[in-house]
């Protein structure tokens, strides 16, 4: 016996197949797969901006699940309860945080920092949370507060800006700048002029280097010359020179002493007056007898002829 289907069985089955269908098909394109078992674990935070189902939730940046569903705590008012959908092999340590993140584009997701202690969270525990901060929140926080201070500060640059563009001093002290830079080129045509009569400067100058040049040549021959002169006095028995000079003066010293001894023979030929005297004496009687002998030899020389 056929059993026939009735067009109301086909319809209803059609219909049933159809919400399988879109109910799977919705669960996909969130990315939930119920055909696959899963861990859920719930986090909850004060803010949920930028976070939506289907966000990742990643370990060390690779993902391990995904955000199930966000509902806000009405028990609880300000408090935002986050479902998220584990993999079932993943065991979560106590202390295992839930940090919300955000990128640059202002979209969140979940990072696990995962605890260090050797039991393990339940499965459907409340996990501890943690808020990163984002670049967005950085900015807001840091740079737009600062920003804020620096504005009145920069109106009132401006202001002082305009009222010194708008003083006639200034005027007067551009007036004075550009004759200035006048005299400035007026000076710089002179110095052109200067230096084009440099070259018989020059060469007046090459002429004073040669004789320079010349000179000390001559300086370092002299130089050669004295060095050459004190390697020679310094071979010298400068010593012993020195000595028979002492010596000599000790000798001429005694020398003296006896002259100006009046006891010594010396000091007797010195000083003795009437030694002088019979001396004069005897020079002037010799003087008489040679001018007689002279006169009269006959008196003296006597010749005799055999």
């Amino acid at each position: 016996m056929k059993f026939k289907y009735s067009k109301e069985f086909t319809i209803g089955l059609s219909v049933i197949a159809a919400v399988f269908v879109v109910y799977f098909g919705i669960e996909y394109l969130k990315g939930n797969n119920i055909l696959k078992p899963a861990n859920y674990y719930y986090a909850t935070y004060n803010n949920v901006a930028g976070l939506a189902q289907s966000a990742p939730v990643t370990l060390n940046g690779y993902k391990v699940g995904l955000v199930r569903d966000i509902n806000y705590d009405y028990a609880h008012p300000g408090n935002v309860i986050v479902e998220m959908s584990l993999d079932k092999e993943l065991r979560l340590p106590e202390g295992t945080k839930a940090i919300l993140a955000t990128d640059m584009l202002g979209t969140a997701s979940i990072e696990l920092k995962l605890g260090t202690s050797s039991n393990y969270e339940a499965i459907g525990a409340n996990l501890a949370t943690e808020k990163a901060a984002g670049l967005m929140s950085g900015i807001t926080e840091d740079i737009l507060p600062t920003v804020g201070q620096i504005m009145p500060k920069i109106d009132s640059l401006i202001t002082s800006l305009n009222a010194l563009a708008s003083d006639p001093a200034l005027r007067q002290s551009l007036g004075h700048l550009e004759s200035a830079m006048a005299n400035i080129e007026s000076s710089s045509e002179k110095l052109n002029q200067v230096m084009s009569r440099m070259p018989g400067v020059a060469n007046d100058a090459t002429t004073v280097m040669a004789n320079v040049k010349t000179m000390s040549t001559s300086l370092n021959t002299i130089a050669s010359d004295l060095t050459t002169v004190s390697a020679q006095i310094k071979d010298m028995p400068l010593e012993q020179t020195m000595t028979n000079v002492m010596q000599a003066s000790e000798s001429l010293k005694g020398l003296m002493a006896q002259l100006n001894n009046q006891n010594s023979s010396l000091g007797l030929l010195m000083n003795d007056a009437q030694l002088y005297n019979n001396l004069n004496n005897a020079s002037a009687s010799l003087d008489s007898l040679l001018q007689d002998v002279k006169k009269n030899p006959k008196r003296y020389i006597s010749i005799k002829l055999l």
